[in-house]
């Protein structure tokens, strides 16, 4: 067995979706429940109900190595969990695989969805990261994107936040919605700044398939911003963060030294990672799969007994995959790695794939690492993506 594979076939984290949002925001295409304003986990049978399927699907999964390094609750919107509810799920991911002295437990929260007691439960049950779900603080852009919170509601949740001194505070912004302008972006940078927080991710507007802005607007029609504006806007997300101190580690992520995100650097990676609930992802025994989008066809799947079926990847899927992943990291991908794991050979043919951008300076090589440029190869990764799945494909 390649010792290289041994080391990297062993999974330490696991991703945990939890679907139920009160409205769906006009841009998400993510497997999502709508429950409404009132509801949320404490008086709710449909979310109980899913908790009790989850943690099935937890008891029935195989364990592929050891205790759990980081778990991400992502949504949806987990903050509509009791604290109780996030304790069943610790507690039946505990008992399957055990949990690491120093995980990293990340949740996706959204403002005007948690109170203090939450926010105190869920540090006391050990969430040590959170991910503010903000995307704009202006309130017509808010409403523009269907959110179902207020600017009041932000400052109100970060105040929070901090209060229980949560270790990690990330927030998020999306920029290129429609009718933004740079004025109103610069703004949401400058006060996103201003809170404090550790982390902050920066995700350009993608309008994609079934979505209500997919009905609404067409790909580089007014009022969604240009082309060039979109640029403008990435260029200026750069430049304010890393002037602020933000290390610019990843294409849409930005932390102060020492706070990036382990959970996601697995996927970054491409290391295996296990994956619960509904419309969730895995990647596991060299396989990835993907579970039911819709409620009722994911409960019958967990009481089928949660087979798994699906090929083991392929080797040059798993490179191109590694590249696609890999080359959103500032730091790049290690040659010598890929040289050990795919040959010389794919090594001389990935090398001509990118010698154009080389040229133009879209892409380096540094100390042994290939690497997208900041911001032109950040900004043009679609294209020299594209073209590596074109010619290694």
């Amino acid at each position: 067995m390649n010792p290289k594979f041994a080391v990297s076939s062993m999974v330490s984290s696991a991703y945990v979706h939890i679907p139920f949002c009160r409205r769906r925001c006009f841009y998400c295409d993510f497997p999502v429940f709508v429950v409404g304003d009132r509801q949320r986990g404490e008086t709710s049978l449909t979310i109980s109900h899913y908790i009790e399927v989850l943690c099935q699907e937890i008891a029935n999964t195989p364990s592929f190595g050891q205790s759990l390094q980081t778990i991400f609750f992502g949504g949806g919107t987990p903050s509509l969990l009791s604290t109780q509810q996030l304790a069943q799920i610790l507690e039946a991911l505990e008992q399957r695989f055990g949990i690491a002295p120093q995980v990293e437990i990340s949740m996706e929260v959204d403002p005007g969805t948690f109170d203090l007691a939450h926010i105190s439960g869920y540090r006391s049950l050990g969430v040590n990261r959170v991910s503010l779900g903000v995307q704009a603080f202006q309130e017509e852009l808010l409403k523009v994107a269907g959110r179902s919170h207020s600017v009041k509601d932000i400052f109100a949740a970060i105040e929070l936040i901090h209060k229980v001194e949560i270790p990690e505070f990330s927030l998020d912004l999306i920029s290129g919605l429609p009718h933004q302008s740079l004025d109103q972006w610069s703004d949401s940078l400058e006060k996103a700044v201003a809170t404090n927080p550790t982390h902050i991710s920066i995700y350009d507007l993608t309008i994609e398939p079934g979505t209500a802005f997919n009905r609404y607007y067409k790909p580089g029609d007014h009022p969604l911003p240009t082309d060039e504006t979109t640029v403008k806007m990435y260029q200026m997300g750069q430049k304010v963060l890393t002037g602020a101190g933000y290390a610019h580690y990843e294409i849409s992520n930005y932390a102060r030294p020492g706070h990036q995100c382990q959970h996601n650097r697995v996927y970054w990676e491409n290391r295996p990672y296990y994956g619960f609930g509904m419309g969730a992802a895995s990647y596991t025994n060299k396989k990835r799969f993907t579970r039911p989008r819709k409620t009722q066809e994911y409960y019958q799947w967990v009481q089928a007994g949660c087979k798994i079926d699906c090929e083991i990847t392929p080797p040059t899927e798993v490179l191109l995959e590694t590249l696609m992943l890999g080359l959103r990291l500032a730091e790049g991908v290690s040659i010598s790695n890929l040289q050990a794991e795919f040959g010389e050979e794919k090594i001389a043919e990935i090398y001509q794939c990118l010698q154009p951008y080389l040229e133009k300076g879209w892409v380096k090589v540094t100390e042994g690492r290939l690497q997208l440029t900041d911001p032109e190869g950040f900004l043009f990764s679609n294209v020299i993506l594209a073209d590596l799945f074109n010619q290694l494909g």
